[in-house]
């Protein structure tokens, strides 16, 4: 019986000892299957930053990124996500420990071995660089998977269809990474023809694809995706989705909480069938082309916390009526830039979970609630208790600052700018603990500013810019301000009264004091300002001299205006390249600066404005100038500058806009000049300059607008290729020797003849040198006016003062956009053409001191829109036509004309058939109607609001 018990069992033993072996064979190939599929993957990658130096030895489940099954050693999960993306092209974070160029990216190829991990469920390749490569289609067979992300990956070509094979996935995510633009918009490196396999995902959750382009799929996408009855999250911006937002033919959406389809091209209206899918938490469709009413029944879907319908332009609605319905559990409210209207009600004050609130550029019209509701229904001392953000600019809200804002403990940034508001700033500004950013521009306040202002220990921007503010600053208002920043009080009417000896608790990055009273002293308290990069104290009533140590002031500073003062003194001779090697903004504009311009000032290599103008500078333009090359505006007008224009000057390839007038330079034009090819604006009026104006400034300036050679010593004839500078508005040339003819080619001036004009400002809307003004000097109507913000108004032509002779030329009535034409002062002859009616926007006509002839049309007396007209000094006869517009003027205009005769004049014409046979051009009822109605407008139109200059 023994001998049988020891055979059972060392039987037993064998056997178990059989199996135990197969098993942990089992298991071992298991491994070995798990870890070569791994290397191959790993051996096709590219990782100069070793993020996978751990992948070696044999306990690949501890290797990084990787996680196993407990017990088998199955590969589950790979996460090799870029631990440092860069989304949107923006690297965040900007530096890390393994330097700024990598970020640490994988690239290369994705080996199919990655079928072999058959129990893999998680695979995560996220921002990653596999450019120029498309997404493997062995993806389609890796069933097992839950959870895919092959976002920002830079993978190209078709989404491939048998991914619709995975069942099992809940998450799946292939963002597009690079975007580019093309004629026809945004487009993307990655697309999908056909969304049809998409019905197949049955368990998926999570669906994004933000960048994808998915025009190709038509309106189909809503049917397909209203198929995934497990859907929560869909994201699908900007994609290239048009037309109109489908209605499924049955709503299936019954588990979905968050919608993106933003920045699409829809043309439709809001889908009203999102208001039966009462799951919904966020809703984010900004940045389309929505129109129609916003839905009432928004306010009422039960789990909203987030809304963003921003930027659709022109969707509808009363926002009064919108805000009282009861919007439970929103957090996140962004109605901005649509086309809103009526007055916020007291009721918004119930939103107690409201943090961020944007009505922003509407229509929205009335005064802010007096006081508003919430204290009961938020359980709260006040109401909208959570709230941190409100903007609210740029509407036509009207009245004073309430007092509820100022309960508001938690807002950080209050944005009221842009509105017209009125009254005063309350004193309970003080209570703002958390306020961050105030801007209350461009609104209509007045009085001071209370002291309590210097409570707002963490504000970092404080805007207060273009109101009707006065009163006087004192340490008292900053002495808490420490965390500020940005400082616009500009165009208002403080007087700042600190101590000499005051070191400020900030350091400001933007300061803009314009029009405050800071002088006469130059504000010492600057010293202390180290990391300015933006400082305006133009027209601050400093009449100091600017202080060495100003120049070394902030490496920083890229913006710097101190014009309209009375600065005196010289500039610096030092390089003050050296200590500004980042300015870009330099005006001093209209002070009292005397001396040379440094040669140092070639140093500031990336200025792109110099506005030295209105000084009395003196010397010659310095030649290194020209080693400013970014520079679109250079403004030296109105100095005592003398000697040549100096030839280096054709270096800026970039000069938009050239001012030299009112000095002393001499010489003729360089022809180098001819290489500023981008040159807007050329004025060299009020100098000595000679020689003849040359032809090729007809063929060199293609977008020349404003070309002004007034008052200097020019000879001979004008050029015919004047007549191509096709841009040109403003053509002077008076004051001059200039002889022969009028070209004929004139009326080719394409821009004349154009009843609409391009604004002046938008020369330079993309361009950092945004805030120089443009102005130009215009001698009409017997004025000396400068235009500035009314510069495009200025179509002209003035050759006036000079020695031109032959006939009126007829082809200039084709300039339907004159406003101003100045021919007097010359030797032409011959008759006004009847075609001069055809002169519609002529506001002021001088044809003085000539020798034309003959009778003045009666068409004249339709131009409608002249203010100011001088036909003295000439041999016209006959009757003069006092009808219409020609009836407003007095007899200085026709005197010196010794055969005209009749109103206004005092001398009557003798032949009454004469007078009958003109007036009977003009039909009765058409003088009657034209003579009230061009009154009026010709004194309207006929003053165009210039500033007067003396």
């Amino acid at each position: 019986m023994e001998r049988i018990l020891v055979f059972i069992l060392v039987i037993l033993y064998f056997i178990s000892t059989e199996v135990a072996c197969n098993g942990y064979t089992h298991i071992n190939n298991n491994v070995q299957s798990e870890q070569k599929a791994l290397i191959d993957f790993k051996s096709g990658l590219t990782d100069p930053n070793n993020r996978l130096s751990s992948w070696k030895g044999n306990n690949y489940c501890y290797w990084h990124g990787i996680g196993c099954e407990n017990g088998t050693g199955f590969v589950v999960s790979i996460n090799l996500r870029n631990p440092y993306p860069i989304e949107n092209d923006i690297p965040y974070p900007l530096e890390n420990e393994y330097g700024n160029q990598s970020y640490m990216n994988l690239s290369g190829v994705i080996s199919p071995s990655l079928i072999k991990l058959k129990y893999l469920k998680y695979l995560d390749l996220s921002f990653n660089s596999f450019k120029a490569i498309p997404i493997p289609q062995f993806f389609g067979s890796m069933k097992n998977l839950i959870y895919l992300n092959l976002s920002h990956c830079g993978f190209i070509g078709e989404i491939p269809s048998n991914l619709g094979n995975l069942s099992n996935l809940q998450y799946l995510d292939f963002s597009s990474k690079y975007t580019y633009h093309n004629d026809f918009g945004y487009s993307s490196d990655l697309f999908i023809k056909n969304i049809e396999w998409m019905t197949s995902l049955v368990s998926l959750k999570h669906l994004s694809a933000n960048n994808v382009n998915l025009s190709m799929v038509g309106s189909q996408w809503i049917e397909v995706l209203n198929k995934l009855p497990m859907l929560i999250e869909l994201h699908l911006h900007h994609c290239s989705l048009f037309g109109s937002i489908p209605s499924p033919s049955f709503v299936n959406f019954t588990s979905l909480s968050v919608i993106v389809i933003s920045s699409n091209r829809f043309n439709s209206t809001f889908p009203e069938w999102l208001l039966n899918v009462s799951s919904l938490v966020s809703i984010d469709m900004r940045w389309n082309f929505l129109h129609g009413r916003i839905p009432l029944g928004l306010g009422e879907l039960p789990n909203l916390q987030y809304l963003d319908l921003s930027w659709n332009y022109h969707l509808e609605g009363n926002i009064s009526q919108l805000l009282r319905k009861s919007w439970k559990k929103i957090e996140f409210l962004n109605l901005c830039i649509n086309d809103l209207h009526g007055s916020i009600p007291s009721s918004i004050g119930n939103f107690c979970n409201l943090q961020y609130l944007d009505l922003s550029d509407n229509n929205l019209n009335g005064s802010l609630p007096g006081i508003i509701n919430g204290t009961e229904t938020c359980n709260s001392k006040s109401s909208l208790p959570n709230l941190r953000e409100l903007y609210l600019e740029y509407n036509q809200l009207m009245g004073k600052l309430p007092n509820w804002l100022s309960d508001l403990k938690h807002l950080e940034e209050l944005h009221l700018f842009h509105n017209q508001l009125q009254g005063s700033i309350p004193s309970s500004i003080g209570n703002f603990c958390n306020l961050q950013y105030l801007d209350l521009s461009d609104n209509q306040l007045q009085g001071s500013i209370p002291n309590l202002i210097g409570n707002l220990s963490n504000l970092y921007r404080l805007n207060l810019r273009n109101n009707q503010l006065s009163g006087t600053l004192t340490e008292q208002h900053f002495w808490k301000l420490s965390n500020l920043e940005y400082l616009y009080i500009d165009s208002n009417s403080f007087r700042l009264d600190v101590s000499s000896n005051w070191t400020p608790p900030f350091q400001l990055k933007y300061l803009s004091m314009g029009s405050c009273h800071i002088g006469p002293a130059f504000p010492a308290w600057l010293q202390s300002q180290k990391d300015l990069q933006y400082l305006d104290l133009s027209n601050a009533s400093i009449s100091s001299s600017i202080p060495n140590w100003f120049w070394n002031i902030s490496s920083n500073l890229q913006y710097l205006i101190l014009s309209h003062n009375k600065l005196q003194g010289q500039l610096p001779n030092s390089n003050i390249g050296e200590f500004l090697p980042h300015l870009f903004f330099l005006s001093l504009s209209g002070n009292r600066m005397t001396g040379t311009i440094p040669n140092s000032i070639g140093h500031l290599t990336h200025l792109e404005v110099i506005d030295f103008s209105s000084n009395n500078l003196i010397g010659s333009i310095p030649s290194t100038i020209n080693n400013c090359s970014s520079l679109t505006v250079l403004d030296l007008g109105n100095n005592n500058l003398s000697g040549m224009i100096p030839k280096s000057l054709d270096q800026l390839q970039l000069l938009k806009s050239l001012h030299l007038n009112h000095n002393k330079l001499s010489g003729e034009l360089p022809s180098s000049l001819r290489n500023l090819t981008g040159l807007d604006i050329l004025d060299l009026s009020y100098n000595n300059l000679s020689g003849q104006i040359p032809a090729w400034i007809g063929t060199a300036f293609p977008n020349l607008v404003i070309l002004s050679l007034r008052s200097n010593m020019f000879s001979g004839r004008l050029p015919s290729l004047l007549s191509n500078l096709s841009s040109l508005h403003v053509l002077d040339l008076a004051q001059n020797n200039l002889m022969g003819e009028i070209p004929v080619t004139l009326v080719e001036l394409k821009a004349m003849a154009q009843d609409h004009n391009m604004s002046i400002s938008s020369l330079y809307d993309n361009l950092s040198s945004s805030r120089y003004e443009e102005r130009l000097i215009v001698i009409t109507k017997g004025l000396i006016l400068e235009y500035t913000i009314t510069l495009s108004l200025v179509v002209s032509i003035d050759l006036s003062d000079n020695n031109l002779s032959g006939e009126f030329p007829e082809g200039i009535t084709k300039l339907f956009g004159l406003v101003f034409l100045n021919l007097s002062m010359n030797h032409i002859i011959g008759r006004i053409p009847e075609s001069i009616s055809k002169l519609r926007q002529l506001s002021s006509l001088d044809l003085s001191s000539n020798k034309l002839f003959g009778s003045i049309p009666s068409s004249m007396s339709l131009l409608s829109s002249l203010g100011y007209l001088n036909l003295s000094n000439n041999n016209f006869s006959n009757k003069i036509p006092f009808i219409g517009q020609m009836s407003t003027f007095t007899e200085s205009a026709f005197t010196g004309n010794p055969n005209l005769c009749g109103a206004p004049l005092v001398i009557k014409c003798q032949d009454e058939g004469t007078d009958k046979s003109v007036e009977d051009k003009i039909n009765s009822a058409f003088v009657d109607q034209w003579f009230y109605l061009s009154i009026g407008l010709g004194f309207a139109v006929g003053i165009l609001v210039p500033f007067l200059c003396w």
